[in-house]
């Protein structure tokens, strides 16, 4: 109820100051949004432009058809990779790159890719990582 109150005062010009360690629920109700660390304001934004600055925090996730020893890939870019399942998560700030060597890759070794994911870092990702980061 508080939601709908909030986002019907804001449709009506009326701006509002919200303060929450809820990002989800920030990401649904601000159109800006200021990160705090420490009492100084580190970022402010809207929720998509914050997400999109955070490059190193997009991911891909991929599965092939069957087994493949990820040290063997040869990929440029990739900050961080992680197995999750049956799927890898290749953590990195150019994802197109990225997706245009896994395909290569692919191609030369006759794999069928079984799915594959780009992913947006969450506000709360966002929010970690500046509010980790030193003063």
């Amino acid at each position: 109820m508080i939601k709908d109150i909030v986002r019907e005062v804001n449709k009506d010009g009326a701006t509002i100051f919200l303060t929450t360690h809820n990002m989800e629920e920030a990401n649904q109700l601000c159109d800006r949004i200021a990160i705090i660390r420490m009492g100084r304001i580190v970022a402010v934004d809207s929720p998509e432009k914050l997400k999109a600055q955070s490059k190193g925090l997009q991911s891909i996730e991929i599965s092939f058809d069957r087994p493949v020893d990820l040290d063997s890939v040869p990929l440029s870019g990739i900050t961080k990779a992680v197995k999750v399942g049956d799927k890898f998560r290749l953590y990195t700030g150019d994802p197109d790159s990225v997706v245009k060597q896994l395909v290569d890759y692919a191609e030369e070794k006759r794999l069928k890719i079984i799915s594959l994911n780009l992913l947006s870092p969450s506000l709360e990702d966002v929010f970690v990582e500046l509010t980790r980061k030193e003063a």
